[in-house]
């Protein structure tokens, strides 16, 4: 070979070399974003200092609040970085908030309508609209909307003609909403729990508190001077105590330790102005704290229902709200005044005595023990005390010696009595059942 051709092929394959060297780097390039093998980068990219940044780059870093000296590639070292994200609980949450369904129920001759979201919360704030039609024979004869004016997820329909319903909530952006919804209107009242009722149950921080709890004692009107404050412990009867958000903090132990052996605990009361049914405040904890100490426990509701259905509301709040405790008292409905200006106050004798029946057979239906408190005077002259004896009967009246001619159960003797575990007064009570 002559040394002319010999340097040829010297430096084709040199060149040859060359080539793949360039491309080994350019590849590396596109890979990694830098022309050094991988064992340096990273030690090349540690070393980057603020002072050899560009003006231009400095005030980026400066404007988003980075840190130069920190490897920017890092990430690449994280083998889950690109994976997919599982949603947050509060992303599920969100997504079901939006997720509408209505519960329907009817009780006589009426309609109503909860709206609740994928979280089994009544939603409100928004003025939803219904659309209620008539069915003959499964084709539609009448469709009228109703709106939510008050914007509380509850829309309520009375005085309907009994029959065969579809229900329809319209259409809104930002929820979903559920599909059309069959309901027969019922002719006649049924004394039975609507399963639903929890979703009307306001707390107090939801009501104005000073006009809706404004229940009166007729109880005082009969007091005389021989009214007794003493703990009384007769003969085949059990001494007790009734209580409410009115007796405040209570130490149950020590109530326990003084003697009492039953106590009637309010669970709630219906809104002497709006009628919203409404838990009070101091019920759980105390149906928590006498059921501790092995107290025997009844309930009442104070109640301001002006017709037999609002009477089965009532009723059903006060058995969902018991759900899970043991009583061995019953459940009473408190038929009492509220100051002249409650919105029960004007009712005749046999519709009041109807509202307390209805109570009372549909806590009965649901296999618990029910009856009626209230004054002498007003089993006297508010109520068909007659009709109402096949439950039991709670009379309170503030006298040594009763004058009340008719036969009661529970015998309320004063609101002026004192207990250890109970700051200020407290009503006492003796029982002829139970014990």
């Amino acid at each position: 070979m002559d040394s002319r051709l010999k340097r040829q092929v010297i430096f084709a394959v040199t060149a040859i070399m060359l080539c793949v060297v360039g491309a080994v780097f350019f590849a590396n390039f596109l890979t990694t974003g830098s022309f050094l093998p991988k064992s340096l980068q990273k030690n090349n990219k540690q070393q980057t200092k603020t002072e050899d940044l560009t003006a231009e780059e400095d005030s980026v870093y400066k404007e988003y609040d980075l840190n130069p000296k920190k490897d920017p590639y890092a990430f690449m070292e994280d083998e889950d970085f690109f994976d997919e994200e599982t949603p947050s609980e509060e992303t599920e949450s969100e997504k079901k908030s939006s997720e509408l369904s209505l519960l329907v129920n009817s009780v006589e001759k009426d309609l109503r309508v909860t709206v609740i979201d994928g979280n089994d919360r009544r939603v409100t704030g928004r003025g939803f609209r219904i659309l209620l039609e008539a069915l003959d024979g499964g084709k539609v004869k009448e469709s009228i909307y109703y709106k939510d004016l008050d914007k509380d997820g509850l829309i309520y329909v009375g005085d309907m003609k009994a029959g065969d319903y579809q229900v329809s909530l319209e259409e809104m952006d930002d929820f979903t909403v559920p599909d059309t919804i069959p309901i027969h209107v019922k002719e006649q009242i049924e004394y039975r729990l609507i399963e639903d009722i929890s979703y009307m149950i306001k707390s107090e921080d939801e009501v104005d508190a000073a006009i809706e709890d404004t229940e009166v004692s007729g109880a005082l009107a009969d007091a005389d001077s021989t009214e007794t404050v003493e703990h009384l412990k007769k003969e085949n009867t059990g001494f007790g105590i009734d209580v409410s958000k009115w007796n405040k903090e209570i130490d149950w132990k020590k109530v326990k330790a003084s003697g009492v052996e039953f106590v009637i605990i309010r669970c709630g009361y219906r809104g002497s102005s709006t009628g919203a049914l409404v838990e009070d405040p101091c019920f759980r904890k105390n149906i928590e704290g006498a059921s501790k100490e092995g107290i025997k426990i009844g309930v009442y509701f104070f109640t301001q229902a002006i017709n037999t259905v609002e009477a089965v509301e009532e009723a059903s709040m006060v058995l969902t709200l018991c759900k899970g405790y043991e009583l061995a008292f019953p459940i009473f409905i408190d038929t009492e005044g509220a100051g002249g200006k409650g919105r029960a106050d004007k009712l005749d004798r046999d519709i009041r005595t109807q509202v307390c029946k209805a109570f009372c057979e549909t806590i009965e239906n649901s296999g618990f023990n029910a009856g009626v408190y209230a004054s002498r005077s007003w089993f006297g002259s508010n109520v068909d005390a007659s009709v109402l004896e096949s439950h039991y009967i709670w009379m309170a009246q503030y006298r040594k010696t009763p004058t009340y001619d008719r036969s009661y159960d529970l015998w309320q003797y004063t609101s002026s009595g004192s207990v250890d575990g109970i700051d200020g007064r407290v009503d006492l009570n003796i029982s002829y059942v139970g014990f």
